[in-house]
């Protein structure tokens, strides 16, 4: 009987330490893409045509919301051709007065019941398909961002150029208030260059951020938005993965976006997000693997691989304490991935894993004393992945919305001068 359970054991660790060894093969070589050269479009090659209705979804944001507005009506873009829209939603504070006062057109919302983003953009986008006054794109931005004043040029080439859904470039506005920002900057910028670029070249399906993005306005009246959970973005994106559409990408459309400051916001917002991750693997993992696997479809394959992320890091997590007890009692039945390759080839994958995020970092222009030191403290920021995956799965079926806390005051015109 022991030999049996001992059995189980070994061929379930192993099973476990072989999805994660090929998954993370997978999502290393799709990364490979990334540094690719392709061919390149100027913004003036695509003559400025398309109308934007640009809207700001915002709660309790009076502290910063006259930023992100003065950073849209700044762009380098016929001012004829875009509308600025703020939903103050259930706001308490003085969000659509200062809002209005700075020009944007304000729509507030009271709802106790659909509270959230998702519901938000839902109720407001019905508002913008009602108007006399017609929109090619809509795009949605959070308040407490900055956008670069190339943004629309960025994504009207793009629409111009056929795609029809386009994440913009997702950045940081405070990198180094604390080793949480800056953490969270390293990951942002890690997954711009590794996770979407490269999907983009290959012609998968990008992922949208929840803020920066861009949608024709037709595709949103024909499938609906429809997309209220906690993470309404990764919820529309599968959604329209399986519609046979994708998410386009704009890595030059940079949005500055506010990082929080302490643990505990940081464990609060992505638990949040591992919610709604969870609640989407529900529902959509089944549906794109049977896509990907009936109709050959790689992009389907792909998110469904992307959904299946967080129950890789929970695998991970059990690998790790695994591999604590193995330590303490070497004769434990646990099957081990090291016996699989010479221990050079090991040594090959730690090097490579330590040197490839700040080479990445390097590329793209980051690099500083401030974002060396912040990778001294990202694998532990990591490791927090962990127990917050966990928790948001184990919670998912808490669909109640919580706001983060937006108090950085900083211009855009700052930014661009640092």
């Amino acid at each position: 009987m022991l030999s049996q359970i001992n059995s189980v054991i070994f061929h379930t660790t192993q099973l476990i330490q072989v999805i994660i060894f090929t998954a993370g093969c997978y999502f290393f070589g799709i990364s490979i893409f990334g540094w690719l050269n392709r061919k390149t479009y100027q913004n003036k090659d695509f003559f400025p045509n398309k109308r934007f209705a640009l809207i700001v979804a915002a709660h309790n944001e009076e502290k910063v919301i006259t930023h992100i507005i003065d950073s849209l009506f700044k762009q380098n873009y016929p001012r004829n051709l875009f509308d600025v829209f703020v939903i103050a939603d259930n706001c308490t504070d003085k969000t659509a007065e200062i809002a209005e006062k700075h020009g944007a057109i304000v729509y507030k919302r009271f709802n106790s019941t659909l509270r959230g983003k998702g519901h938000a953009l839902e109720w407001m986008f019905e508002k913008i398909f009602a108007m006399d006054k017609k929109y090619d794109a809509i795009s949605v931005f959070d308040a407490d961002n900055l956008v670069s004043s190339n943004f629309l040029l960025e994504m009207n080439k793009q629409l111009c150029r056929g795609h029809k859904v386009v994440q913009g470039y997702i950045d940081s506005k405070n990198p180094y208030d604390s080793w949480i920002t800056c953490s969270y900057s390293i990951a942002f910028w890690l997954s711009n260059r590794i996770f979407q670029l490269p999907r983009y070249y290959l012609g998968l399906s990008c992922g949208l951020c929840g803020t920066g993005f861009c949608i024709d306005t037709d595709v949103l009246k024909k499938i609906g938005w429809g997309a209220t959970c906690l993470t309404e973005d990764l919820e529309f994106t599968m959604k329209l993965v399986l519609k046979d559409m994708k998410v386009a990408w704009a890595h030059n459309a940079v949005v500055y976006d506010e990082k929080p400051l302490t643990l505990k916001q940081s464990w609060n917002q992505r638990k949040r997000w591992m919610q709604g991750h969870a609640d989407c693997t529900s529902r959509f993992l089944g549906p794109l693997f049977k896509k990907a696997f009936k109709n050959g479809d790689l992009i389907s394959f792909d998110c469904a691989i992307y959904m299946f992320q967080p129950i890789r890091l929970i695998f991970i997590g059990l690998i790790t304490i695994m591999m604590w007890v193995q330590i303490v009692f070497p004769e434990s039945p646990f099957f081990t991935l090291k016996y699989l390759f010479p221990a050079e080839v090991w040594s090959i994958f730690v090097i490579l894993q330590f040197l490839y995020g700040p080479f990445i970092i390097l590329a793209e222009r980051k690099f500083s004393p401030k974002v060396l030191l912040g990778f001294l403290v990202y694998p532990f920021y990591c490791l927090t992945w962990i127990p917050i995956t966990i928790q948001g799965f184990l919670t998912k079926n808490n669909k109640d919305w919580s706001h983060t806390h937006h108090s950085r005051e900083i211009s855009i015109s700052d930014l661009e001068k640092a």
